[in-house]
């Protein structure tokens, strides 16, 4: 398999010149703990995520160093911080060494970027756009899919997935930013976080009409929106364990 076989392709992604305080509000309307930052132009220039958030002035949560390292950091390192800590725009609290990937870039080399870098997710970029991203929630949900049957995968496999996200992304209440779709031979698995519980069965209609496909499991979780309780998908749609349906919703 390849990046383009699970990456979740309706990405939130933020803008370098919007202020902090709109990536924070995306990420918690989202429910997600990072956001791809593009350029005016919609490449891909770095990305933000909440550990870029943790300090702060608002929060007070400057870094505090005894008076003897205060006074050996240089202006310059001094400086920075403070930008970081008190920048109310995405490009000054950004991330701008940003890892990607190709469609075309096999699980095993994502894996190995993810560990090598220590990161969660990976941006998949198509001559400096960004088309999707690769998450490690999105490799379990993958991993998920094989777990039922190791034989080789349905030719027509990708082409069930793409008509389903174009689905997602044709209509106005869909979820399409929370959830994934995974097809292996034939048979879909929804992924992620619904906020409506009423968008359920609609996501599922959605696959059961798509040509070739044989059966759907609904992993996918509701979070109700003010008291942060979830609801699993109907038990004999969840996956093995209820600790990795929790784990899996939250995509990024």
């Amino acid at each position: 398999m390849k990046a383009s076989d699970v990456m979740t392709q309706a990405v939130v992604s933020i803008r370098a010149s919007q202020k902090i305080s709109d990536a924070v509000s995306a990420m918690l309307e989202h429910n997600i703990s990072a956001l791809p930052v593009l350029d005016d132009g919609g490449k891909l220039v770095g990305m933000i995520s909440e550990g870029d958030l943790l300090r702060r002035a608002e929060t007070g949560t400057e870094r505090q160093r005894p008076r003897w390292l205060e006074f050996l950091a240089s202006p310059g390192k001094k400086a920075e911080e403070y930008v970081h800590t008190h920048g109310r725009y995405v490009s000054e609290v950004m991330t701008p060494a940003v890892v990607s990937v190709s469609e075309n870039a096999p699980l095993g080399t994502i894996v190995d970027l993810l560990e090598k870098h220590r990161i969660k997710r990976v941006p998949v970029v198509r001559d400096g756009t960004m088309v999707g991203i690769v998450s490690r929630a999105n490799l379990l949900q993958a991993l998920s899919a094989l777990s039922v049957d190791n034989a080789g995968a349905g030719a027509k496999d990708s082409t069930i997935r793409r008509h389903i996200l174009a689905e997602l992304q044709r209509e106005t209440w869909s979820p399409r930013y929370s959830v994934n779709v995974v097809v292996r031979h034939g048979e879909v698995h929804l992924w992620g976080c619904l906020f409506d519980e009423r968008e359920r069965q609609a996501v599922r209609v959605i696959a059961e009409n798509t040509s070739g496909v044989k059966r759907v499991h609904d992993h996918m979780i509701w979070l109700e929106p003010y008291s942060g309780m979830t609801m699993q998908a109907p038990a004999e749609d969840k996956p093995s364990g209820s600790a990795a349906a929790a784990l899996l919703a939250r995509h990024v």
